[in-house]
């Protein structure tokens, strides 16, 4: 069963309007590839008649969205920004407590990155990481701090030893994040083209491999309302892959590369 470019301009559509992501006609295969699971859930022959249903069920709609965000991550991913994020944490005064936003999420292993640094360096002070994503299916995952055991590679040494626990039983082949960790960690839904007030206000904001994925009108919104939650003084962190050129960035100041601090 093939998508035709007709249908795949429609789900296209789709997706730009409910998460801002811009899809390039190079990601037709991936279409295609990502939803035939779902035509096979409902018996179907072709995408035109999925499409129906994508647009008559919210549900569906969801479940579509969910299948084409998911995304590749994995633990301590670009390991530069979790040394800034060390040096940070140590120099922290002993009278803040500190908030961190993984602002796109995925299956929780950002989020349980920061955390494993934050419980080692300020385990005498509050701490919590707020990680957000749009795609449902990826939220309950993260959730459940439970991961495949190949996952555990890119974890160094010595928070692997402390905060992955060896799963047994039905959970062999599996690690799960420890408890410490999982109480100061929580996972909400949420729309980056969409103003989040009530996140409240975060001292750094991990928004990395996110902006690649719209237009520049879209990016400007997200970055917009993004920064809405940062904290002045605090520091926004994009991946090393990225940049945000042809962006007003006027309440931003290049740190270092790919990391910003707020400055207004």
């Amino acid at each position: 069963m093939k998508i035709t470019k007709e249908e795949f301009e429609k789900f296209k559509n789709i997706i730009y309007a409910e998460a801002g992501i811009s899809l390039s006609d190079t990601k037709m295969t991936l279409v295609q590839s990502r939803l035939y699971s779902r035509l096979k859930f409902y018996n179907l022959d072709n995408f035109r008649d999925y499409l129906k249903i994508v647009n008559s069920n919210h549900h569906e709609k969801i479940k579509m969205i969910n299948l084409i965000t998911t995304n590749e991550t994995y633990f301590f991913r670009e390991s530069k920004h979790f040394d800034f994020l060390i040096d940070y944490a140590k120099n922290l005064p002993i009278s803040q407590n500190l908030r961190v936003w993984s602002a796109a999420s995925s299956v929780g292993a950002e989020a349980y990155s920061i955390a494993m640094i934050l419980n080692d360096y300020l385990s005498l002070k509050r701490w919590e990481v707020i990680g957000t994503d749009i795609n449902t299916d990826v939220l309950k995952k993260a959730k459940m701090a439970l991961y495949c055991e190949s996952w555990i590679d890119k974890i160094p040494q010595h928070y692997k030893k402390r905060y992955c626990l060896k799963g047994k039983g039905k959970f062999q082949g599996q690690f799960i994040i420890d408890r410490a960790l999982v109480n100061n960690v929580h996972f909400f839904k949420n729309n980056l083209l969409v103003l989040n007030k009530d996140l409240g206000k975060f001292k750094i904001i991990f928004l990395r491999n996110v902006l690649i994925y719209f237009d520049t009108y879209s990016k400007q919104r997200v970055l917009n309302n993004v920064l809405a939650n940062l904290e002045i003084g605090g520091y926004l962190i994009i991946s090393l892959t990225e940049n945000l050129d042809g962006l007003n960035i006027d309440k931003l100041k290049k740190v270092q590369s790919s990391i910003y601090q707020k400055i207004g």
